[in-house]
């Protein structure tokens, strides 16, 4: 009866010693990324993954969480931030196998004029004061001709880097979550889609100009070098990559979020 009550008990802790391997914890900005996560939930589920969203404000946590082990991944950046994150910080996450997922095509937006032609001499504009994002700022001005950069091919211009400003514009380097609230102030905001979404802005009807599809800044599932390969997180991997996804990214986010599958 010992015997039988012991085996019970191991085959217990062993259930569920193999139920904790299948926790994910992830962090994620809310638009779109923990929608996306929240989606493919139900089909974790069924593969025995117990997928856990995090979701933060700002882009410097879920990457802090992430390489202090407190979580297991990350969905929310892009290359260029994770790069820059990496050399300023001295961390060394990575994109894991397969982790590119989306595009969100970066926009321009003002409440003070209704196209960029009538932007005028000396107007403030409003980037996001990572190097990134306000280099993809700087890079989309320069696309409108608003602006020439010393380096065109550079992904990190700063504001030092402008050559040419012929209207003069005066630029206001803020927290990217900040810069939906700075549009009364700004004359112009370049906002990253997630927040634009996030402030009922439609990126593909309020944006004054917009990025393409093209745009080299995918959106990514990141982890710590040591667990990039891990099966768990492969399965998560698997599940965005999915037509199912694929079609809720066309539906919901209409052109605002593109698909990179």
């Amino acid at each position: 009866m010992l015997k039988k009550t012991l085996s019970a008990l191991a085959i217990a802790t062993l259930a569920l010693s193999a139920h904790a391997a299948d926790v994910l914890k992830v962090a994620a900005t809310a638009v779109p990324h923990a929608e996306l996560l929240n989606f493919v939930k139900p089909q974790l589920k069924a593969q025995g993954v117990d997928l856990q969203v995090r979701e933060f404000s700002d882009y410097v946590q879920p990457n802090a969480a992430v390489e202090d082990k407190q979580l297991d991944a990350n969905f929310f950046q892009h290359q260029p931030y994770l790069d820059s994150y990496n050399k300023d910080r001295k961390s060394s996450l990575v994109m894991v196998p397969g982790g590119k997922i989306h595009v969100e095509p970066f926009g321009a937006y003002s409440q003070k004029i209704k196209n960029v032609k009538d932007l005028k001499d000396g107007a403030t504009v409003a980037i996001p004061n990572d190097p990134s994002n306000g280099g993809r700022a700087l890079l989309l001005l320069a696309s409108q001709g608003l602006i020439e950069l010393k380096d065109p091919k550079s992904l990190t211009p700063t504001p030092l880097d402008v050559v040419k400003n012929p209207k003069k514009l005066k630029f206001k380097e803020l927290e990217a979550p900040l810069l939906p609230r700075a549009l009364a102030d700004v004359d112009m905001a370049l906002i990253n889609t997630n927040y634009a979404i996030e402030a009922k802005l439609n990126p593909t009807k309020d944006a004054l100009f917009i990025e393409g599809a093209d745009s080299p800044y995918t959106n990514i599932v990141a982890a710590r070098a040591d667990r990039a390969n891990d099966p768990v997180i492969q399965k998560l991997i698997k599940a965005l990559h999915t037509p199912e996804v694929k079609k809720f990214i066309q539906d919901k986010y209409k052109g605002a979020v593109v698909p990179a599958f």
